[in-house]
């Protein structure tokens, strides 16, 4: 009854917390926030500098007394203090820093966290103000953001290509019956874009670099018309600035096996399916979520090695975000039957 009560009260978020960008929902307002998931930090003082958008523009630029820390790695928690902190930044932003109540909060998780990962995430949420934390796996909460039927007896299957994790999973009357999660996406297709640009030209090139190259000229599958981008970076035998142009082609080359890894993955996970299921998504096709599955004609490759049909969700970035969100207007039966782990908190 203290929760119910509580509930009237307070702005219950949802929580998708990326390893290279954090999603915050609140209830009865939709997606509030959506910035990087990176924190700025002075090494003697520990004093927290910026966060999100402000330290992503500080990133690479920052004296050796200042450090960029991502607390996210492969989609867990790799620093407690800094995730807890983050996420008490982000919850006082969205909620102006007025609420007298602490809300109940929903935060999705990759599927193959451990118990111990499972309960850092429940931890730092409970430390940044939580009253009550449910987690739940990423690829359900996308297979609801991306509108489909899980509730039905039929297979859905749903990739979620984020940024330090790929979520594969077929759902059927609101469960996963088999998933895999594998820590290759984004991230890894930047570093194959660094060790590329490394190994060819003998340049290096920071991480922003790589992730705007991915964007812009990155493919999965030949392009109509190939595209161009300039570069820049330090030339490693001269220590001076160079600027080098590169084509989609040889990006796509350098792609190539992180790519390899999430397309076996989804393979596996198709022969893993019992036989009418895999009927079901033969006609239904594939959905993709998550940032990373906007690289450019993914899904034409992931058609072209499956067989079956392959789509985008609507806004594959927010999928996740949506899916956790409109968690919260669902009935508290529900949402502790898909929860990995719940606790109430008194």
């Amino acid at each position: 009854m203290l929760n119910y009560l509580l509930g009237l009260f307070s702005n219950d978020v949802a929580i998708d917390l990326g390893t290279a960008t954090t999603l915050v929902y609140v209830k009865g307002r939709g997606i509030v926030l959506q910035e990087p998931s990176l924190v700025v930090v002075h090494k003697s003082t520990n004093q927290i500098l910026a966060v999100g958008n402000d330290a992503k523009l500080m990133l690479g630029r920052t004296p050796g007394s200042i450090v960029s820390i991502r607390p996210m790695k492969d989609g867990v928690i790799a620093d407690f203090e800094v995730t807890e902190r983050m996420l008490r930044y982000f919850i006082s932003k969205v909620h102006n820093r007025r609420s007298l109540i602490r809300p109940r909060i929903v935060v999705a998780i990759p599927s193959g966290c451990t118990e111990v990962e499972k309960r850092a995430v429940r931890d730092s949420a409970e430390q940044a103000g939580a009253r009550e934390v449910f987690l739940v796996e990423e690829p359900m909460a996308a297979a609801i953001g991306a509108g489909m039927p899980i509730a039905e007896p039929q297979g859905n299957m749903i990739v979620d290509i984020g940024g330090g994790t790929t979520e594969v999973a077929v759902i059927s009357l609101g469960d996963i019956v088999y998933g895999k999660s594998i820590r290759t996406a984004g991230d890894e297709l930047d570093e194959a874009v660094i060790s590329y640009i490394k190994r060819t030209y003998n340049i290096l090139i920071g991480e922003r670099t790589a992730e705007d190259i991915k964007i812009q000229i990155g493919s999965a599958f030949p392009l109509e018309q190939e595209l161009r981008m300039q570069c820049k970076g330090r030339d490693l035998v001269t220590g001076l600035p160079k600027t080098i142009e590169l084509t989609s082609e040889e990006i796509r080359g350098a792609l190539e096996e992180p790519l390899l890894q999430i397309i076996e993955t989804i393979k596996m996970t198709l022969e893993r399916t019992p036989p009418e299921l895999a009927a079901d998504i033969v006609d239904r096709g594939i959905i993709l979520a998550g940032g990373s599955s906007l690289l450019k004609n993914l899904d034409e490759r992931l058609r072209d090695e499956t067989g079956v049909p392959v789509n985008l969700a609507d806004d594959p970035s927010t999928a996740v975000a949506m899916g956790v969100g409109q968690l919260l207007d669902r009935s508290m039966d529900f949402l502790k039957r898909i929860s990995v782990l719940e606790k109430e908190y008194v």
